[in-house]
């Protein structure tokens, strides 16, 4: 008699794997992840510190990291210039949605960080690579 077994089609798959053919270990993404959601906690230093310690290690965490970095100094100057245009009444508007915005692509990223995706926030000022 034959025993057939049936399997899933996903069980055979190959891992998914990053841009650079390789899938993150599983403490690159936790660190990803927190960066994208430095956001709420750490400002400008939360995305900094892992940028600068894991440049040559991790790959998946120099881009997320760098990604942030960006993302927070573009929400900075953004921010800066919604203090300057309440004085004119449109500050009032610009610097909620600002604050709104940040949150928001910040959710997202740390999102995609963790099923091992890269991001690219929108609306950024990509100065740093």
């Amino acid at each position: 008699m034959r025993c057939v077994t049936a399997t899933s089609p996903q069980a055979n798959a190959a891992p998914t794997t990053n841009a650079y053919g390789q899938q993150p270990a599983g403490g690159d993404t936790t660190l990803a992840v927190l960066v994208g959601l430095s956001i709420f906690a750490f400002g400008l230093i939360g995305p900094l510190a892992p940028y600068l310690i894991e440049q040559d290690s991790s790959p998946f965490t120099r881009h997320h990291a760098a990604e942030a970095l960006s993302f927070h100094i573009t929400l900075a100057v953004a921010a800066v210039v919604s203090a300057v245009l309440l004085f004119v009444l449109i500050g009032f508007a610009l610097l909620p949605a600002v604050a709104i915005a940040g949150v928001v692509f910040g959710v997202i990223a740390a999102v995609a960080a963790g099923r091992s995706e890269y991001y690219r926030y929108p609306l950024t000022i990509h100065l740093v690579s």
